[in-house]
């Protein structure tokens, strides 16, 4: 009874002892690159302690090796080496002081902003055409005068016939793409007095439906292709 009391109370003094010694997340230090772990950053942290460089060097290569294990299907990327040995740097906060086989990072250039990105030139009025059709029109608009360029110019005023009629079901006048083609080509293409009409409405419409219906009918046939257990 004695030895079971007194079993008893070391294991009570192991466990207060325990969660004396437990840390709170919000109490642990910030991880830079977290998919790492907290046991990395410690390494990396007893590195830039140690005063003699060549034993840095020692442990910074020990360091990118346990790194690249912990990523082994990156392996076979082209500069693998180069992006571990920067994020060895990084997660150093820029202060390790080591020799690498690449250029070292710095923390300007880290924590520089990218330039904004170009988003494509969005026409809210006539979103049904889709962001393409400018680009169709505006290589059009590079194109000399003749044959090649009049097929080009009457090829995209069909599609966005067809890009209308999908959006709105009813009738198109064809004076309407001509109307939205010269003002989405700054002026530069004048259809409006063209004689020669456009596809009509129900053969731009009964491509669309053909193409779906063989795509049903595909998908129908394989389905009775497919054996049951």
């Amino acid at each position: 009874m004695h030895n079971n009391l007194h079993a008893e109370t070391i294991n009570s003094t192991h466990l207060i002892l325990n969660i004396d010694n437990l840390e709170y997340n919000t109490e642990r230090e910030h991880l830079i690159i977290p998919e790492y772990g907290r046991h990395m950053q410690k390494m990396i942290n007893h590195a830039k302690t140690i005063e003699v460089k060549e034993e840095r060097n020692k442990i910074a290569k020990a360091i990118i090796s346990v790194m690249g294990n912990m990523q082994p299907h990156l392996r076979d990327v082209p500069d693998f080496q180069h992006k571990l040995w920067d994020q060895l740097f990084i997660m150093s906060n820029f202060e390790l002081d080591v020799d690498s086989p690449y250029e070292k990072p710095t923390k300007e250039l880290f924590e520089e902003r990218p330039e904004p990105l170009k988003y494509p030139q969005n026409f809210p009025k006539y979103r049904f055409y889709g962001n393409n059709i400018k680009t169709m029109i505006d290589v059009a608009n590079t194109w000399e005068e003749g044959e090649l360029k009049e097929a080009l110019v009457y090829t995209i005023a069909n599609h966005m016939k067809k890009c209308f009629l999908n959006w709105n079901k009813d009738t198109v006048e064809d004076a309407v793409i001509f109307s939205h083609l010269y003002e989405l080509s700054g002026g530069k293409i004048n259809l409006k007095d063209s004689k020669e009409d456009l596809s009509d409405a129900t053969s731009l419409l009964r491509s669309k439906n053909k193409f779906s219906n063989n795509n049903n009918k595909k998908g129908h046939h394989k389905k009775k292709q497919r054996k049951r257990y």
